[in-house]
């Protein structure tokens, strides 16, 4: 049995929001803040990848 990667999503801005997407079957909202040294930030409950545009390719 494979697992798949978590989904990597690009974003413009240091603040982001994730609700897993789903709707009804998401998980709660919870607003992250990705960090200006790494570039990227995990959701702690979907584990999407969040990586800022000025680090992409990179991480």
């Amino acid at each position: 049995m494979t697992i798949e990667a978590p989904e990597t999503r690009i974003v413009d801005s240091h603040r982001i929001a994730c609700d897993g997407g789903e709707g009804a079957l998401g998980h709660p909202r919870v607003w992250l803040q990705i960090p200006e040294t790494t570039g990227f930030v995990e959701c702690p409950y979907c584990d999407a990848k969040f990586v800022h545009k000025d680090f992409e390719g990179n991480v």
